[in-house]
């Protein structure tokens, strides 16, 4: 990508990664086509690599691919490297595509530039060293793995190991003899670069080939046979390089090169005593076939070798050669070679063979491939085996004095470290091979106890050896003691060969009643040695060496404190050390182990005492304890605290201030150790043992006391060590890494630990103190500086690495700490308590230091860091965590890095062989950057201007945009390719969710218009997945979610008509595909799936069903507002949806127990509550809605109370608005008395539990809650149980009860269920007390809803009334209102009505007392006259108040209290006796009322200008008001920025015509109540005689219009102006395109056409009526003059017969008849029943209209 023209080869050590197994490439098949395909640089080896060339070069200038500037560069670099010029132009490209940490423009500069283009020839010269040593690792990796089972590619690395087999004979040895005799460089002929330095470093990477080449010769041989003559050959060519000493270029030689050159002396050696094969000549001499072996037929090449190896024995690397070729002589011809055999065996002996080999196998271990050492091992092995099978012991120590014995020990160790060696020793017979070194040792035990127990710890490998081990010393049968004098209690044969004891005797000068060995009387002893020196006897009695053992361990405690102390020591540590390896290998054997075991903890207390501490037995001790916390942290923990060994707190930590100070803690034996001997010495065997056991202990998930008991050791780490320990003196390299890891991952385990149950409160925790102490102390600048280190280091160290394939290097050590440093800092970030400050760790994190010296930087450049993928991984994450919490920018720390570090992340993440997980990071992490690093963001969707222009909206993807990535990565036809697995996608979908979250609308425009985007973006949704019963991957959930709000947010926020057409498409593939339906069954079985996996506690998925859930509601929810756009607009496909969400919830709640269920139905409920909303047609013709639903509702009841409220509430609305669209059906009404009872329990539960609340606030004198909550569409969360909410469970549970009352018709459910549960009490005493204290509104005016359903029967009316309602409401009512002291209630304001107030409450009072009354008439007048008596102030105030104040509420009030007085007025007589003087009142009050209704009503423009605005309130809503409008009216929306002033006329039109239709209604029941003052006209014409003496004259004697001043009395004139304005009101309602109703047609339905004519007849019947009346009561009143009876005779009749002809034409074009007959379109009071019956049907003639009849009756009788 950096180069100039695309990379047709794959690097080296990109090969190296993919054959490793740590890149994208994972299948076999895959492997086997890397392989077939860089065969050929395989079979070359450094071959491949070629010297430069004329005609290379000239190729090289003839490609027009390349740009000069490399060309050119290409030349200087073949002449650095003596590297063929086209392979250089190659290697530069590489070098470029990988390692270059710099942008391409970067590149121009360098290129142009003499100093930066030498340092960046340097660089390519590392790089080109890298190469060549990754080669020879790919082929190091498949001799290693080629026959090994277990490997998962072992049959394609075995066909290219076969097809590469003669060639590696002959090409690799030649290669590596070339490299010994290489001349060194020199700059007069590789240019003035090679410099001494680069000619060192050009040597050691001589050495560094030479030693994995040898290491491929070797392997190699291991399995294939080695001819006589190639032995012969590599015998030669390595005794003239002296076996790697004898370097050509020895000169270059320094200290730090020892390593590799013994290495390559360790290799040169094994690889000579492979090439003799003596396993195979050992298997010749066990069968007698001795010719067999190849070199029994080649007696010239044995000479010669003979002659050879004479010459041998100046160096350590001949010893295993010439023992090797002793057993080779002496088992072939052991007649011939007796002298030779002696020379040369004495020569290897003088050598320290033995020495020399377990020095061998130790370095191998340490720094070479675990394959490799392993195999030098049964090398080793095989060589051992075959010396002890073949010479005496004593032979072998010839010279040595006897130290050659422990050598061989030491090296039997060695090789028996390989767990399948240690198998075999155990197969074979004791008296063969190694086994004879055990039994030659336990011939000394228990004089020397060390050498059998070191050979019994190594022959430890499994749980079956573990038992041999155990068995073995378990039964002992010698026991070999050694005496400086010949004791008095034995009897000695003649020849002092036999001892027999005569007295029985303790083996151990113990006290009585301890453990001790007892030897027997009479047991015969073998004398072994006598002389000057003492005697060795070996007894012969039984005994158990584990009882041997814990004497020696006894002994140890009783001498702790003498000289003999460290000779105990010695025998006591191999003890420990064979425990440790017991118990770590098989935990059962422990509890035979006890007596040892539960005593370390008191030689742990002895020995850390004394004044110079054993601290390697000490750290033996410690090492045993924590292989005992792993199982049993609890009595470890208990037993160490009375040791002293660890740190302690004489104080109880009660405080974080008291941890931080230190304060009373003291560091224990432990920490004096430390100070004193460790540091001094630099060796620190106890500290790693002590960091090893408290991070055991921590592990083992103490109790909390315990863990505080560990909060010192914790301490003395956090303050003591990890800030300083790299300051400490060390004797060993790599020791100083090795605690660096140790303490990270103490630290990590703490802060990797589950939470603490229960509030720990100030107290501290083990978690809390390491947050603290690495957020604000210096322990948290250590874990800074470890992360510091940088990726150049690293890889400095793992350069310097003899072998880079070892997993205990140095290097590797120092990555492992970078990496729990990198995560302890995340864990520590994340688990910090929030804070407003920055802690010191935050700072320390994200300072921005001079010259890129900030650690922002540093992390960022881990990308470049190949060798262990986590290494980035877990430093992006860090990033990432940074990005988030921290308070800065992420692009102004890179500075001028920023671009270099992105390119280097978008290769990495483009690259198709890198490994997933690290792309994966990389993406998350620009998925925070989007919201939270908005510059970062910005350089990596490097997006640019169309056509530069900087005005254009238009942008462009730039070169190195991320996108290009992701839109790959999305690509459908990428999918199931190995690069694009399914987390690789749902990472890239994320990142492009939070770019719509986020409203990046640069980058989105750019998206939207990619051709097939939208067509790949929305693939997923048309997959097919497993069933949830099947395993599916959680991302591929996440994915699905991903889509589908992407797709939601799209449509959402984008105009139907601005949507992209390939959006359309895929959303009407979508509809088409029938995929709604798929995702709906789909998301409803994995509810279902989820809730059948918690009734057996498995937890599936939760997070990933929680999160598709969510997708799926977001994108149905859209639906329904968006069906057009959705293309979801089937009624059939709607109806299915609603049916499987309404079966999902069902089936989550339905398991009130789990708690994941509650949650996940919590979501479907709200979903499921949405689709009732919008979708009522829908829902209307669904079938079996109800029952599942009243199931829900009982499991959800029985759930958590404080948890499930949001969802109770839910279920609850959902239950009202499925009774309002359906209501019930025959098959649903058997349900209706359990739904009743379970929701009258609720109710009454919870209107007690608000009582109770409401009265515990008063006390406490708290502010009543009565505010909204914000809607919460989400799961639940705790919450006040009792709190008065709109949506609240008690509220919603009422108009539930309302909905189900008003369900049931007869009310005989309503009535059975009262009788059981005390309902009616429990809420009106809830009422009561929020009457009283005004609060609790919302549960107040549901209660009164329920109340007024109730009282609609006969049943229900008597049960609230026989509740006591009147107590509840009269008084207690007063509370909600205030009067003011002019007389107008301070209520009265322009509220809208729909909204929920106080006045509100009082207005459903007055309806529930006319309810009463109308139900129960004369069984509540009593109560109903209460009521007046205590309200008359409001009441009259009220009546007043209209002529005032027009608003919608006022009026809705006067309504009601209307409504009130007429059902009161057919009790005038009772109203009379009881309050007499209120009803003359009340009747005053109504006169004027309707005079003030007929003047609104007569006069629009007076009506309007009261209308107008004031004091910035708007106009009161334009629709009918509520209770006229039906549901499903549909609502015209008209943009507002369309709205002309004809508009702005038609919405004030309309809320005059509202204001007018509640004046209408008001005037109506006034007249009709009026009806009841004034005598009856049908009896005052029948019956003259009638007494008129108990009636007012309610109207004066005047024919004036009506007036709006209070001080205008009501006239006939009044009667006669409401007549002609109603009759006005119906004539223009007749008229056709008239502007002033015609917003009547348009705003309602003809249904409500046809109630306002139906209403305006009423009122004109009850007006005609009052007015004859009252004419009538005048024409007989003897108290008014026959001059006025005159003119009253004259003006009626006149103003009457002009009405009827009106009338008359009126009724000819066809007229609504009154309500009053029964049949009328809305619910308004009867007539009085003396009224004459009138007829409901349209199509009476005009003569027969009773009303008519009755004025024209009552004409005829004036004009007589």
């Amino acid at each position: 990508m950096m180069a100039d023209s695309p990379m047709s080869f794959r690097s080296c050590r990109e090969l190296w990664t993919i054959l490793l197994g740590r890149s994208a490439l994972r299948e076999p098949a895959q492997i086997e086509s890397e392989l077939e395909t860089h065969w050929e640089r395989l079979h070359q080896g450094l071959s491949y690599y070629k010297p430069p060339s004329p005609s290379s070069a000239s190729k090289v200038k003839e490609k027009k691919d390349v740009a000069q500037p490399l060309k050119d560069f290409g030349l200087r670099l073949s002449k650095l490297l003596g590297l063929d010029e086209l392979q250089s132009v190659e290697l530069l490209q590489c070098y470029l595509q990988e390692d270059y940490r710099g942008t391409r423009d970067s590149l121009k500069v360098v290129l142009k530039d003499e100093r930066q283009s030498q340092a960046l020839l340097l660089k390519v010269a590392d790089y080109y060293y890298e190469e060549r040593m990754s080669l020879l690792r790919c082929v190091v990796l498949l001799l290693t793995y080629f026959q090994d089972e277990r490997h998962p590619y072992r049959s394609e690395y075995s066909n290219c190991v076969y097809k590469l087999e003669k060639d590696l004979v002959s090409s690799y040895p030649t290669q590596f003899q070339s490299l010994f005799k290489a001349e060194a460089p020199t700059w007069e002929t590789h240019g003035n670069l090679m410099t001494e330095q680069q000619v060192s470093r050009w040597f050691l990477q001589c050495l560094r080939e030479q030693s994995l080449l040898l290491e491929i010769i070797f392997l190699y041989y291991a399995y294939f046979e080695m001819s006589p003559s190639d032995l012969l050959t590599f015998t030669k060519m390595f005794k003239e390089q002296g076996f790697g000493l004898r370097q050509t270029n020895r000169h270059l030689v320094d200290r730090s090169m020892d390593a590799l050159l013994n290495r390559n002396g360790y290799l040169s050696s094994l690889i000579l005593v492979e090439g003799m094969d003596v396993d195979f000549l050992h298997q010749c001499a066990l069968e007698d076939r001795t010719e067999r072996h190849q070199f029994s037929s080649v007696p010239d090449i044995v000479k010669e070798m003979d002659q050879l190896l004479l010459t041998f024995g100046d160096i350590p690397h001949h010893g295993p050669v010439l023992l090797a070729w002793v057993l080779l002589r002496h088992t072939l011809r052991p007649d011939e070679s007796n002298p030779v055999v002696w020379r040369i065996g004495s020569v290897a002996l003088q050598l320290e063979v033995f020495k020399y080999l377990a020095a061998m196998l130790k370095g191998l271990g340490v720094s070479g491939n675990n394959c490799t050492a392993s195999t030098a091992k049964m090398c080793v092995y095989g060589l051992l085996s075959f010396v002890i099978t073949s010479f005496e012991e004593e032979s072998l120590q010839a010279g040595s004095g006897g130290s050659q014995s422990s050598h061989l020990i030491d090296a039997t160790c060695e090789v028996l470290s390989a767990p399948s060696l240690a198998e075999v020793i155990w197969e074979m017979k004791p008296n063969m091979g190694l086994g004879m070194i055990l039994d030659s040792a336990v011939g000394m035990f228990p004089h020397k106890i060390a050498p059998v127990l070191q050979l019994l710890t190594a022959l430890v490998s499994n749980k079956s050896s573990v038992k041999k081990v155990y068995n073995f010393l378990d039964k002992m049968s010698f026991y070999t003691q050694a005496y400086k004098h010949k004791p008095n209690d034995i009897i000695a044969k003649e020849d002092e060969t036999l001892w027999k004891r005569q007295t029985p005797k303790l083996l151990y000068p113990l006290g009585t009643g301890q453990t001790n060995l007892w030897m027997p009387q009479g047991i015969l002893g073998q004398v072994m040695l006598s002389g000057e020196q003492g005697y060795v006897v070996r007894w012969d009695f039984p005994y158990s060496s584990w009882t041997l053992f814990t004497c020696e361990v006894e002994m140890l405690l009783h001498v702790v404190s003498t000289a003999d102390v460290m000779a105990h020591c010695a025998r006591v540590k191999p003890i420990l050390d064979l425990v440790h390896k017991i118990i770590s290998t098989d935990w059962t054997v422990s509890d035979c182990l006890l007596p040892l075991t539960s005593r370390i903890y008191m030689l742990l207390q002895r020995l850390t005492s004394v004044i110079n501490p054993p601290v390697d037995v000490i750290a033996s001790c410690v090492n045993c304890l924590s292989v005992l916390a792993a199982r049993m942290p609890g009595k470890v923990w208990s037993s160490l605290q009375r040791t002293g060994f660890l740190p302690f707190s004489s104080h109880p930590v009660n405080s974080m201030a008291q941890c931080v100070s230190a304060e009373g803690m003291k560091a224990g034996n432990y920490g004096n150790l430390l100070v004193q001997i460790e540091q001094p010495r630099g060796e620190y065997a106890v500290t790693m043992a002590f960091l090893k056991l408290v991070t055991t202990l921590v592990k083992g998930q103490l109790g909390s006391t315990q863990n505080k008991g560990l909060i010192p050791c914790v301490l003395l780490v956090l303050k003591e060590m990890l800030p300083t320990y790299h300051k400490w003196r060390y004797n060993a390299y790599g020791v100083r890494e090795r605690i660096g890891c140790l303490i990270l991952e103490l630290i990590h385990a703490i802060l990797n630990l589950s939470p603490e149950g229960g509030d720990q409160g100030s107290m501290p925790t083990l978690q809390s103190l390491c947050i603290y102490g690495l957020a604000n102390t210096e322990a948290g600048q250590a874990v800074v500086n470890i992360m510091g280190v940088g990726v150049d280091k690293i890889d400095m160290v793992l350069a310097a690495q003899p072998s880079s394939c070892g997993s205990e290097g140095p290097g590797q050590v120092l990555i492992q700490m970078a990496k729990l440093a990198f995560s302890v800092s995340n864990n520590a970030i994340r688990l910090k308590p929030p804070s407003d400050e920055a802690s010191p760790l935050e700072q320390a994190l994200t300072q921005h230091g001079g010259h890129g010296n900030n650690l922002v930087v540093v992390l960022a450049k881990y990308i470049y860091h190949k060798h262990d993928p986590a290494l980035p991984r877990l430093a992006i994450q860090l990033l990432k965590r940074l990005a988030t919490v921290a308070p800065m920018s992420v692009y102004a720390c890179l500075g001028s890095d920023a671009a270099a570090i992105r390119d280097a992340f978008l290769t990495r993440l483009q690259s198709k062989t890198e490994d997933m997980r690290i792309k994966v990071m990389i993406l998350e992490f620009l998925t925070v950057a989007v919201e939270t690093q908005p510059g970062l963001i910005e350089l990596f969707l490097n997006l640019e201007v169309k056509d530069g222009n900087e005005g254009s909206k238009e942008f462009l993807l730039g070169e190195w945009s991320c996108l290009h990535v992701v839109l790959d990565l999305i690509d459908s036809k990428q999918q199931g390719e190995y690069w694009c697995p399914p987390p690789l996608l749902r990472a890239a979908l994320a990142f492009l969710l939070a770019l719509w979250q986020d409203r990046r609308d640069s980058a989105i425009s750019v998206l939207r218009t990619k051709e097939r985007f939208w067509e790949n973006l929305t693939m997923p949704l048309f997959g097919m997945l497993a069933p949830p019963s099947d395993t599916t991957e959680p991302c591929v959930l996440e994915t699905c979610a991903f889509v589908m709000k992407i797709v939601g947010l799209e449509v959402f926020y984008v105009h139907s008509a601005s949507l992209e057409q390939p959006l359309k498409d895929a959303l009407r593939r979508l509809a088409n595909a029938q995929r709604y339906e798929y995702w709906s069954q789909y998301v409803k079985s994995l509810v279902c799936h989820v809730a059948a996996m918690e009734d057996q506690g498995v937890c599936y998925f939760p997070e990933q069903t929680h999160m598709l859930m969510l997708a799926w509601r977001m994108l149905l929810i859209l639906a329904t507002g968006h069906s057009d756009v959705m293309q979801l607009t089937d009624n059939q496909t709607k109806l299915k949806l609603f049916t499987d969400v309404l079966d999902a919830t069902k089936a989550a709640l339905t398991r009130p127990s789990s708690m994941a269920c509650l949650r996940l139905g919590s979501m479907t409920a709200t979903l499921l509550l949405v689709l009732l909303k919008q979708w009522r047609s829908v829902v209307a013709t669904a079938l079996d809605i109800l029952p599942p639903l009243s199931l829900m509702l009982e499991c959800v009841l029985q759930a958590d109370q404080q948890m499930m409220d949001r969802t109770k509430a839910k279920i609850l609305s959902a239950l009202v608005s499925v009774l309002q669209i359906q209501g019930l059906n025959g098959g649903e009404v058997s349900q209706l008395p359990q739904l009743l009872l379970c929701v009258c329990e609720t109710v009454k539960d919870e209107a007690s539990s608000l009582r109770d609340s409401t009265r515990q606030a008063q006390r406490s004198a708290e502010p009543p809650e009565d505010d909204d909550d914000d809607d919460n569409m989400e799961t639940d969360f705790p919450r006040g149980p009792h709190k008065d909410q709109r949506d609240g469970v008690c509220v919603l549970a009422l108009h539930l009860a309302k909905e189900l009352c008003r369900s049931d018709e007869d009310g005989e459910h309503w009535v059975a269920v009262m009788r059981k549960v005390p309902v009616l009490p429990s809420v009106l005493s809830a009422m009561e007390l929020s009457l009283r204290s005004k609060q609790n509104l919302y549960f107040t005016e549901a209660a009164l809803h329920l109340l007024l359903t109730l009282a609609r029967t006969p049943q229900g009316a008597a049960a609230v009334a026989g509740a006591g309602v009147i107590q509840t409401i009269c008084l207690p009512l007063l509370s909600v209102y205030e009067v003011s002291t002019n007389g107008v209630s301070q209520s009265f304001n322009r509220k809208s009505q729909d909204c929920a107030c106080w006045p509100g409450v009082y207005r459903l009072c007055v309806s529930l007392m006319e309810s009463l009354l109308k139900t129960l008439r004369y069984n509540f007048i009593s109560e109903a006259l209460d009521f007046v008596g205590v309200h008359q102030e409001r009441i009259l105030q009220c009546l007043n108040a209209v002529r005032t104040v027009q608003s919608l509420a006022c009026l809705d009030e006067a309504d009601h209290t209307v409504g009130f007085l007429l059902q009161l007025s057919s009790f005038s007589d009772e109203w009379q006796f009881h309050l007499p003087k209120l009803l003359q009142d009340v009747q005053v009050n109504l006169c004027y009322l309707c005079q003030t209704c007929t003047y609104l009503l007569h006069s629009k423009k007076m009506l309007h200008h009261y209308l107008q605005p004031k004091n910035g309130e708007s106009l009161p809503p334009g629709p009918l008001p509520r209770t006229q409008r039906p549901s499903q009216t549909p609502s015209k929306e008209v943009p507002a920025s369309a709205l002309g002033r004809y508009e702005c006329d038609e919405v004030e039109q309309k809320a005059v015509l509202a204001v007018q239709c509640a004046l209408l209604k008001i005037l109506s029941k006034t007249l009709a109540s009026l009806q009841h003052f004034t005598p009856d006209c049908c009896q005052m014409i029948l019956d003259q005689c009638m007494d008129l003496s108990s009636y007012q004259t309610l109207f004066a004697l005047s024919f004036t219009a009506p007036a709006f001043d209070p001080d205008v009395s009501p006239s006939f004139g009044t009667l006669l102006a409401t007549v002609n304005v109603a009759l006005g009101m119906l004539t223009e309602m007749e008229k056709k395109k008239e502007t002033a109703l015609l917003s009547i047609v348009d705003l309602a339905s003809s249904e409500e056409i046809q109630a306002l004519k139906s209403l305006l007849m009423f009122t004109m019947e009850n007006c005609f009526y009052v007015l004859v009346s009252q004419a009538l009561h005048c024409l007989k009143d003897v108290a008014i003059s026959p001059r006025d009876k005159q003119r009253l005779k004259q003006e009626l009749s006149s103003e009457l017969s002009t009405l009827l002809s009106s009338l008359a034409r009126h009724f000819r074009r066809g007229s609504p008849s009154s309500p009053a007959g029964g049949s009328g379109a809305v619910a308004l009071p009867c007539p009085p029943q003396s009224k004459p019956p009138t007829p409901g049907s349209k199509g009476i003639h005009e003569g027969q209209e009773p009303i008519i009849q009755l004025v024209q009756a009552f004409v005829r009788l004036v004009q007589r």
